[in-house]
């Protein structure tokens, strides 16, 4: 098939480097030059929000999809004037708003922390008296890797983080002290089918994902039924196609909603070297009508992220059972550039190995 993706970024890369060996081809719209998917396919450098672009990139193609949920609503809608768009346009405009985001969770039974939406500073004086302190104060749009948004632990926090915001609608969240963060990815095929990857335990630091365990440890049967009723609910709800991505707080026994991501994601990376199938081959399989594949583990594994700079490529190939996957991006600070799976037999396999990582990477 001709497979369109709406971006260029490492994401589209993995994408097409996954649909390629299942007799793929792919055309990009992406506005940057370079991109990670130079090389890949043709590119139709322009704007997402230029639609006369837009129609020349999606002619003659059998489906789209995208790499990042900031996709224009126009644009999207007017792909689907002519050509499948998978996830559907529904799923994205849901996930490009933290409201309506939050209330889609609502209403599907699916807990959040509290919310309260913030248009004024009124709103927002309102909101800290039904929420209190800690609190997170977010845009509603366009926020990521914890961008557009600012922890306000006492009073003193929230003139600052009000003159920084404001201007933007806004979104403040109750600071949940959980215990970890988890995720779990999920793929719906067109029929309806589905299948999970197992919960996973993510680590931050500044607001970017920096090592993703997988399975999470100490997860048993019920919080994983938990996560995968959640992942059903929102993907039958907008009759959902390709791979989704939830975030989760685990506050003691209870699995909190954070953000959900239509589209591949950075903490299901592992399962390129640690799942049977990929999650970008399992998105590619859905979206083309081809039978989802097996998302059994392989083992025991770990994703590092490669943040600001990349350790000599040679180091971490030389390490056992360290698998090097590059993004071609030029290095600048908080800048993802690329990543290592490591994949072992148990935990303290991949730990020793992630260790020698670390050496690499901070030295």
């Amino acid at each position: 098939m001709r497979i369109g993706i709406l971006g260029g970024g490492q994401l589209g890369r993995m994408l097409a480097l996954a649909g390629y060996p299942l007799g793929h081809t792919f055309r990009f719209l992406e506005p940057k030059r370079p991109s990670p998917v130079d090389g890949l396919g043709e590119v139709v450098r322009a704007a997402y929000d230029d639609l006369d672009a837009v129609r020349e990139f999606g002619r003659d193609l059998d489906v789209v999809t995208y790499e990042f949920e900031n996709v224009p609503d126009e644009s999207a809608r007017l792909l689907q004037e002519t050509v499948p768009v998978y996830p559907p346009a529904s799923a994205l405009r849901m996930s490009q708003d933290r409201l309506a985001e939050k209330q889609t969770f609502d209403q599907l039974d699916i807990p959040t922390a509290a919310y309260h939406p913030v248009d004024t500073k009124d709103d927002l004086e309102e909101g800290l008296a039904r929420i209190g302190l800690p609190a997170v104060l977010k845009t509603r749009r366009f926020g990521y890797d914890g961008k557009g948004q600012r922890v306000l632990r006492e009073r003193a926090d929230v003139d600052d983080a009000w003159d920084a915001l404001s201007g933007h609608p806004l979104l403040l969240e109750r600071f949940v002290t959980f215990s970890r963060e988890l995720s779990i990815v999920g793929v719906r095929a067109v029929d309806g089918s589905k299948v999970f990857y197992p919960l996973v335990e993510n680590v931050h630091e500044r607001g970017i994902l920096r090592l993703t365990t997988a399975p999470a440890p100490l997860v048993g049967d019920h919080l994983q039924a938990v996560a995968e009723r959640y992942v059903v609910a929102l993907m039958d709800a907008v009759e959902y196609v390709g791979v989704l991505a939830l975030e989760l707080f685990q506050d003691g026994d209870e699995l909190l909603a954070n953000e959900m991501a239509p589209r591949v994601h950075n903490s299901g990376h592992w399962t390129q070297d640690g799942a049977g199938v990929s999650q970008f081959e399992n998105h590619v399989r859905a979206i083309t009508r081809a039978p989802l594949g097996s998302t059994a583990l392989r083992g025991h594994a770990a994703m590092l992220n490669l943040i600001g700079d990349v350790p000599p490529s040679e180091s971490v190939l030389a390490l056992d059972r360290a698998h090097l996957h590059l993004y071609d991006k030029a290095p600048r600070p908080d800048r993802k550039l690329g990543h290592v799976n490591v994949v072992g037999s148990d935990p303290g396999e991949v730990r020793a190995v992630l260790e020698e990582l670390e050496v690499l990477v901070r030295s």
